[in-house]
């Protein structure tokens, strides 16, 4: 259902939708029978109901969805109903590399869960463990560090637990 993240080709950019409540993966499986390159990052999350564990997949970014798309698709997406407004991502490759970090984070871990990205803090990269080569804001924590994986185009971002000497700090 989701094509891999791949750099821009000329007429087409990644663009971030807004959409309508609870809708994200109606969009995504629409895109998906028009042929557009999307990607719609999904956590797992596993509740009781009834006296039984059941195991859903939650959008990571509740009301975003990243999709690629060249000028004369623009009212196929906004024909979906889905379409609240459509966010222009100015950088293209600094936004294609947010993404690849999301998408491997959550290859690691598929529970993360997103919180608010940071505006302050100290920039790292994660130098051991799964996380390896991921880098991130830093927001302390008692027994270990929160790297945040910031989505700077909707000021979201993942958190992943590290301790603090499996970080390096950078420029």
């Amino acid at each position: 259902m989701q094509t891999p993240v791949n750099t821009c080709r000329n007429s087409e950019r990644w663009r971030v939708i807004h959409v309508r409540p609870r809708c994200e993966k109606k969009l995504a499986g629409y895109c998906a029978s028009l042929g557009m390159e999307h990607y719609l990052p999904l956590r797992r999350e596993t509740r009781v109901c009834q006296r039984r564990k059941v195991t859903v997949e939650k959008p990571l970014f509740n009301g975003y969805v990243f999709l690629r798309y060249g000028g004369m698709q623009r009212l196929d997406l906004l024909k979906s109903g889905q379409v609240v407004r459509i966010l222009e991502v100015p950088d293209q490759d600094s936004f294609v590399s947010d993404i690849r970090q999301i998408r491997r984070a959550l290859c690691v871990d598929p529970s993360l869960s997103a919180c608010r990205a940071l505006a302050h803090g100290d920039r790292v990269r994660i130098e051991s463990g799964p996380f390896e080569g991921l880098e991130g804001v830093v927001e302390a924590m008692r027994d270990g560090c929160k790297v945040v994986l910031n989505v700077a185009t909707i000021n979201r971002g993942v958190a992943v637990e590290v301790a603090l000497d499996m970080i390096e700090k950078i420029a």
